[in-house]
């Protein structure tokens, strides 16, 4: 069974262009994952169809309005028989994590809902959308790039689309820790020789290095994950006795 993806959008090229490479576009092509692009302007009312008006009240820009993005909607939840997850690509939103990823990863079917302009009519959001969502804490012309990074992570999240199924579970965030450092060959690059540890065959004690890596490596360039990790009480005294020797030299 795969996982389908509907991207209501004004710019439906930019999102299966984008996404139709690599590891998704090779997941799609093998029906592990169905990504659409709605047009939204298909849906217009407008014989040149335009979607946009003045805002109420006034203010700079103009503002998508709710009979096409609804009328979009609209259309795939009458194909598909049931109304999913609708995800609001917004500053507005809380930031996307990935714990986020793996709990869309749970869904049949997701419908990612791009804005343009100066934001979309506030009605139809209360009518259509049930998840808000940001990528960070700035602003971009359109909400297609943070779709695209949310189906991105979220396909990672979907059976069978790394192809090693431990993949999705070993890298960055899981545990609320980042990745291990990472090594290939050749043996030495630039005087820099890979750490001895992965040349010796031992299982257990690489698996302990990259741990401590990993938690060293999250103190160091993300504290405020650190906080929310869950180490046990020995790995915090290793992790302070290696900051103070980071700070002895």
């Amino acid at each position: 069974m795969s996982m389908n993806f509907y991207i209501l959008t004004l710019f439906p090229e930019m999102v299966v262009n984008g996404l139709n490479t690599s590891i998704i576009g090779r997941a799609a092509d093998a029906g592990l994952l169905q990504i659409e692009a709605v047009n939204i302007r298909d849906y217009s009312a407008n014989k040149h169809q335009k979607v946009d008006d003045y805002p109420y009240g006034g203010g700079a820009g103009m503002l998508m309005q709710a009979q096409p993005v609804y009328d979009a909607w609209r259309s795939v939840v009458e194909r598909i028989g049931k109304k999913p997850r609708c995800v609001y690509a917004t500053p507005q939103g809380r930031t996307f994590t990935q714990q986020d990823a793996k709990d869309f990863a749970k869904e049949e079917d997701l419908i990612l809902l791009c804005g343009h302009y100066e934001g979309i009519d506030e009605r139809v959001l209360e009518e259509i959308v049930t998840d808000y969502r940001s990528i960070g804490d700035y602003v971009l012309t359109g909400g297609e790039l943070p779709a695209m990074v949310m189906v991105d992570a979220v396909s990672r999240m979907v059976p069978g689309v790394l192809g090693n199924e431990e993949s999705g579970s070993s890298e960055s965030f899981e545990g609320n820790l980042l990745e291990y450092p990472q090594y290939s060959r050749p043996e030495e690059w630039n005087g820099r020789k890979v750490p001895p540890v992965l040349l010796s065959g031992h299982h257990k004690n690489i698996e302990r290095w990259r741990r401590q890596q990993s938690i060293l490596l999250t103190g160091r360039r993300r504290p405020d994950l650190l906080e929310k990790a869950e180490l046990t009480e020995e790995e915090w005294n290793w992790l302070k006795e290696a900051e103070l020797r980071d700070v002895s030299g």
